[in-house]
Formats: structure tokens, C-alpha cells, sequence
């Protein structure tokens, strides 16, 4: 299995939570290291911040043109194909990475997972089939992956996680109507939902940046 390069912003102290966070289509492990300072969280948070870097691989929507990429997409409707096998590679290399977290000490209930557009797909789905209990899932301006397989493959350790959706009511790459049909998914199988809309388009806002520093200083204690 593939292994992902990354970023790392490591705390003062010895790390006692973690939050990997994945980037959109197209975009780099470089995009959001700049919003850690801007999450002003406590004085004492020793929080290892992940950024890991997408491999690069062609995307059909895009004409076959090579860039980094979680998986395949194919269009953007409903309907449209899924690129299961890449999305189920890109859950592999993830949980890989959360697993090497958990064997440097870090307890599994204090790593959150969060991702972009893409990147969010990508977390939401590999976070609701982890054996082991998570700390959180922040799927942002995103959609829930091969939903249909959810009912089958959640795994009960994660039945009660902590899941954060911020969308923007403007978007539109991944419309409004992709996040609140995930809402629908994920409360048809008893999922709870920190939901909220913001007057954007596909991109983070400063309102959104504070709600995320509120949830995350919960979800950690």
C-alpha cells in the first residue's frame, strides 16, 4: 500500500491529539497550514496538525489531465459514476496514517479527521468504517462517498462520532443539495450532525473558521 508524504506542525510539548486534514482536487498539503494560528485554540492544546499530500493521477472530468487527486471523479451529478476503487485506496492510505498516530501514542479517540471538497469525502467515509474510536470527522463544503455501502460497512465503534458539516450556500462545485443529502444518509442510520450553512461558494469563511476552532476545542475537550 502506498504511504502518504505530509506536512506536519507538531505543538511545544509532546502531542496528545492529532488532526489529519485533507485537501480538495488539484490542491496541495501546503493549503490549509495556514489556518492553524487562525483556529487561536488554547494555550496547551498539544495538537499534532497531518496534512498529507494526495498522489497525482489523471481525473477523467478534467480530460484525463494529471493532478493531486483522491480519487477518479467522472461528473459531478448524482448520477454519475463513482470511482469506488480509488476512493477505497485513498480509505487504506488513511487509515494507515491514523494507525501510525495511534502506535506513536496518540489515543485513537483524540484524532479528528477533516478534509475539503475531495478531501472531505475521503474522511467522512474512512471515518465511519474505523475499528477503533474516533475524536471527530469535519467533512467541509463535501459530500458522503458510495453512500449506498454505508448501512453495511459502518463500523459500531464509530456509531456515536462527533461529525462536523459546514457548506456553503453559494456552492457551486459541490451543491448544497450533496451536503444536505448526506445529512439525510447519515441520519437514516442514526448518525448526530453539526450542521452549518454559510453564504459562500465552494472556499472557507472567516464565520466558518470560528465555528470549526468551537467544535474541535469541544470534540477535544
Amino acid at each position: 500500500m502506498q504511504k502518504l508524504d505530509y506536512k506536519i506542525i507538531e505543538p511545544k510539548e509532546t502531542a496528545n491529539a492529532c488532526i489529519i486534514w485533507l485537501h480538495g482536487l488539484g490542491a496541495s498539503a501546503d493549503d490549509f497550514v495556514p489556518l492553524v494560528p487562525q483556529l487561536q485554540l488554547p494555550l496547551g492544546a498539544e495538537i499534532r496538525f497531518i496534512f498529507p499530500q494526495a498522489p497525482v493521477q489523471p481525473v477523467t472530468l478534467n480530460g484525463g489531465y494529471e493532478m493531486p487527486s483522491w480519487y477518479d471523479i467522472y461528473g459531478l451529478d448524482r448520477d454519475s459514476k463513482q470511482d469506488e476503487p480509488g476512493i477505497r485506496n485513498s480509505e487504506q492510505m488513511l487509515m494507515g496514517l491514523i494507525n501510525e498516530q495511534i502506535d506513536l501514542g496518540v489515543p485513537s479517540e483524540r484524532i479528528v479527521l477533516a478534509g475539503f471538497s475531495q478531501g472531505g469525502a475521503v474522511v467522512l467515509h474512512t471515518a465511519l468504517r474505523f475499528a477503533q474510536k474516533l475524536g471527530g470527522v469535519m467533512v467541509l463544503s463535501s459530500y458522503l462517498p458510495i453512500a449506498d455501502f454505508l448501512a453495511e460497512e459502518k463500523n459500531p465503534a464509530n456509531s456515536q462520532l462527533p461529525i462536523f458539516i459546514a457548506h456553503g450556500e453559494k456552492d457551486t462545485v459541490v451543491p448544497l443539495l450533496s451536503a444536505e443529502l448526506t445529512l439525510q444518509y447519515l441520519q437514516a442510520e442514526n448518525y448526530e450532525v453539526d450542521m452549518h450553512l454559510y453564504p459562500m461558494g465552494h472556499e472557507v469563511c472567516l464565520a466558518e473558521i470560528s465555528d470549526i476552532s468551537q467544535w474541535l476545542q469541544t470534540s477535544l475537550g
